[in-house]
């Protein structure tokens, strides 16, 4: 036997610690995959954002306040905040009632159940708004009877309200669901047994372990409902001062050659989409920190 062999020692962490060469390539790859990253989240989201509020503000504050008091500015928020005000509460009550029966219950078609619930995540806006004005429209399926009995759905803020609604059906039962799975039924069995009634249970037992899924899920209906656009264009006519909500328009001032409007507008809806980042990390540490 060769004594060189014979004489080296044996260390067993050598098979678990890679060679230099290893550690930097991994390095290497490591902050290439980062700058990919970053550079496509700035070419895709942080420049496009960056430049509507330096086109929103290129000619100062003075235009920018101008543009907010337009009346057909005006009249866009308003309808977008009543639109959110009737979708909101709707989908929350009817998210918490999903959420409860699916998650409390085992029945005989829940899976499908919980398909059916999914289909706003899977169907284009616009096709959603179709399905509306072919039910409601003129020569849709109700249409007939609505104007028969002078009922206006489409092109109106009931279609809006529906579309609306539509798409945001899911978000607050999607968040509600598995937060009731984790908090099990042990302590509204328990609070049962001791002659609590229903609500008392609900209000008492029930909301505390879910506030935090609730309040995300509403969080996310109502970003979503404010800016709404394609389901809302098809069923709205997009009418300026009747049915013209906030992204609609900064489409139609965007059209109209008034874009230092138009970008107004969005810096208001992106100012939204931030508040909705912000309360989303705040609620998402809150629920880590009930969860530790």
């Amino acid at each position: 036997m060769n004594s060189n062999v014979v004489g080296k020692s044996f260390n067993p962490e050598s098979l678990d610690t890679p060679p230099a060469s290893q550690k930097r390539e991994g390095s290497w790859v490591k902050i290439a995959l980062i700058l990919v990253a970053i550079a496509y989240l700035a070419l895709v989201l942080f420049i496009p954002a960056l430049n509507v509020f330096v086109q929103a503000f290129k000619q100062g504050f003075g235009p920018f306040f101008g543009n907010l008091t337009e009346s057909a500015f005006a009249h866009a928020v308003w309808l977008t905040v009543i639109i959110a005000l009737i979708v909101v509460p709707i989908n929350t009550v009817f998210g918490l009632c999903a959420a409860w029966v699916i998650a409390r219950n085992q029945f005989r078609g829940r899976t499908f159940l919980i398909s059916l619930l999914d289909i706003p995540f899977a169907v284009s806006p616009v096709v959603a708004g179709l399905m509306i004005v072919l039910l409601y429209g003129r020569n849709g399926w109700f249409g007939p009877w609505l104007e028969a009995h002078n009922i206006k759905i489409i092109f109106a803020m009931p279609a809006m309200v529906l579309a609306s609604s539509f798409i945001t059906l899911p978000f607050v039962a999607r968040e509600v669901i598995p937060v009731l799975e984790d908090a099990g039924a042990e302590q509204e069995e328990a609070a049962k047994t001791l002659g609590a009634q229903d609500w008392q249970i609900f209000w008492r037992v029930t909301l505390p372990n879910i506030r935090w899924g609730l309040l995300y899920g509403v969080l996310l209906t109502n970003a979503r409902t404010m800016g709404e656009f394609g389901a809302v264009s098809v069923v709205s006519g997009n009418l300026a001062r009747k049915t013209q909500t906030l992204p609609l328009f900064v489409e139609e001032a965007y059209k109209q050659y008034a874009t230092q409007s138009a970008y107004s507008a969005a810096v208001l809806l992106a100012g939204l989409a931030l508040v909705t980042l912000v309360l989303k990390e705040i609620l998402e540490r809150r629920t880590r920190i009930k969860d530790t």
